[in-house]
């Protein structure tokens, strides 16, 4: 009964330790879906507009910024026109959104 009492124990903490290992990371998803427009440390390229010291990016809600990840801007919606590129909407989870929203406040705040 102790060993398997043990055993549950340690399956239940190994469990909530890979739990926030495999939690998303903002600054690994950010490299990946959006250096290559927004630049390195989010400065913005042609392609892609500034985080750093982005007034949407720094006093916009964890919900507008969300919601322009998961939606995109393009056409009309585009709020840069002179960026011919329109923002595509990406196909992430819940947890992956946030993490990047919370990455790009970082980024904004600079």
């Amino acid at each position: 009964m102790k060993k398997m009492l043990m055993s549950t124990m340690l399956f239940a903490a190994f469990m909530g330790t890979a739990g926030s290992v495999m939690a998303a990371d903002g600054e690994a998803l950010y490299k990946s879906k959006c250096l290559m427009c927004h630049g390195a440390d989010g400065k913005g390229t042609p392609m892609g507009p500034a985080f750093a010291g982005n007034e949407f990016v720094k006093s916009g809600t964890e919900a507008a910024i969300a919601d322009v990840i998961v939606k995109g801007r393009e056409g009309d919606a585009k709020v840069y026109k002179n960026i011919a590129l329109g923002m595509p909407a990406q196909k992430l989870g819940d947890e992956e959104v946030s993490a990047l929203v919370a990455y790009l406040k970082s980024l904004g705040a600079k």
